[in-house]
């Protein structure tokens, strides 16, 4: 008798899972996990999203044990692994969710796809969030997503007749095995369903009540901000029970006392649409995870690359403390909240003048919720080479002004601040020698001076790029990316949300 590969990838839970439930419904299944090698080694992946991924498929394994199956574990190469499988034990269909990953996953999904055409397996896919493949026009895509996160929840099987592997399964390989390096952040968040669960459950009781106000300062944001990301990135959770949950949650807030949250909460949904808004455009160019989205824009800086810079970004050490300030807790965390996350690339792009790509794969290391689709969009996004947004150039000393005003974030992550005074805590280089003698500091030492002077660096920088940007045929490109990638949301004049009708969207192209 014949069965059905349930192929896991990015959706590593039982719940709203349109493959298993459709596999369980037709007879047997296998519950496929493939371990790449040649995934694992990619510029962009670390330890810590090895250690999370095992952490989720040990839920996964428990949840599919609980209903009759057993989760597979093989190693090696996807296209290789289903055709041994298929050669020692046939089966007829592959179902899976549609994936939107980094270039290799890409590559590698055609490769499967070749396969199962030349030896008659049929692949089946889902969608797995509000992403749509071979999108002809953005004109649909917001009623797309819509009618995708109002659907029913797929409830989980209540039972699987499980399929086993036609060979032994062998141990879980520690991540040197693939060349990882051991530098894993000791406070990352943990994978799971489990985990993501509470998270989510947390979120909407009582941290979302923070939300608005809480998710741009770091002070703030570990707990103001959902937190779900890495949960989404993996699909532990769904994106259409976390929008689901979230619409109840805001149904269920009645007294005058909850405005605040449901304020929260509504703005909470706008990221979800956001999310999938990001996602979409690599899913319809995924060239651009290696090329800047506007062409016009090449060789602004990819010829005057400077590894010093990287590297003081790298190690935290630009002399700029809420730079290296975030890099610490990066470091230490594996997570930073947005408004900081877009500091670092404004910083990057501009003063430092580097090219986004290495940037953005060393960031993607260190980032537990690295989300392809939306890393490389905003990667772009601020430094100003998608050729239709804004340009965005944080100034990392008003940041800390802003958003660190005592400068309790700077001085926990940056154990020497802690002797330097309140007045020259954000812009240290300026400290009289005198000053630096009596709290026992010395800039360029153990406070490390500026790599650039930030005002004028930056004020070139802007003007490079504002000069491009004037260029008759790089304005004329532009509308083709709009028609292409732009968001069909508009902003309305600012008013108080309404937080009554969380199916209404704010403009999410930002």
């Amino acid at each position: 008798m014949s069965y059905t590969v349930v192929w896991f990838k990015r959706d590593l839970r039982l719940a709203d899972h349109a493959p298993l439930a459709h596999a369980a419904r037709q007879g047997p299944v296998l519950c496929l996990y493939v371990l790449e090698p040649s995934l694992w080694a990619q510029p962009d992946y670390a330890l810590q999203h090895y250690l999370f991924l095992q952490e989720s498929l040990r839920d996964l394994a428990r949840a599919l044990r609980h209903r009759g199956a057993e989760l597979q574990l093989a190693i090696g190469e996807a296209p290789e692994v289903l055709a041994r499988l298929h050669a020692a034990a046939p089966f007829h269909t592959l179902v899976s969710h549609e994936e939107t990953g980094n270039g290799h996953t890409f590559e590698r999904d055609k490769a499967v796809a070749r396969w199962c055409v030349a030896s008659g397996v049929v692949w089946r896919e889902w969608p797995q969030h509000g992403v749509v493949r071979r999108l002809a026009t953005r004109n649909v895509w917001h009623a797309r997503w819509q009618a995708h996160m109002e659907a029913p929840l797929l409830p989980e099987p209540t039972h699987i007749e499980g399929r086993l592997l036609p060979w032994p399964t062998g141990r879980w390989p520690a991540g040197g095995a693939f060349g990882l390096a051991d530098d894993a952040p000791p406070l990352r968040q943990h994978g799971g369903r489990n985990e993501g669960l509470l998270v989510l459950q947390a979120f909407l009781d009582e941290r979302s009540r923070q939300y608005r106000g809480g998710i741009s300062s770091p002070l703030g944001a570990p707990t103001a901000c959902s937190r779900l990301s890495p949960y989404l990135a993996l699909g532990c959770l769904s994106m259409r029970e976390v929008v689901q949950a979230t619409r109840a949650r805001i149904g269920a807030l009645q007294g005058p006392e909850d405005g605040r949250q449901c304020q929260g909460l509504a703005a909470f949904l706008s990221r979800l649409h956001w999310h999938c808004h990001f996602i979409q455009k690599l899913e319809s160019e995924p060239e651009l995870e290696f090329r800047n989205l506007h062409r016009g824009y090449d060789g602004l800086r990819e010829a005057e690359w400077n590894e010093a810079h990287f590297a003081a970004l790298r190690a935290g050490r630009t002399g700029w403390p809420m730079v290296d300030a975030c890099v610490a807790m990066l470091r230490e965390t594996g997570w930073l909240n947005f408004r900081m996350r877009a500091m670092l690339v404004s910083v990057a792009a501009y003063p430092l003048w580097l090219h986004w790509r290495p940037v953005g794969l060393w960031l993607a290391r260190q980032f537990i919720d690295y989300e392809p689709g939306i890393h490389w969009s905003q990667m772009q996004m601020q430094a100003g080479t998608t050729g239709i947004n804004t340009t965005r150039v944080y100034n990392p000393v008003k940041q800390a002004c802003d958003h660190d005003p005592q400068g309790r974030f700077v001085r926990h992550w940056l154990p020497a601040m802690r002797r330097v005074p309140d007045a020259w805590l954000f812009e240290p280089w300026r400290m009289p020698a005198d000053v630096q003698a009596r709290c026992g500091v010395r800039v360029g030492e153990n406070i490390p001076a500026p790599v650039v002077d930030l005002e004028s660096a930056t004020r070139a920088a802007k003007a490079r790029v504002h000069a491009l940007r004037a260029r008759a045929e790089v304005r004329e490109a532009k509308a083709a990316i709009v028609e292409k990638h732009g968001s069909r949301l508009r902003r309305a004049a600012p008013r108080k949300p309404a937080a009554r009708n969380p199916a209404r969207q704010q403009e999410l192209d930002f």
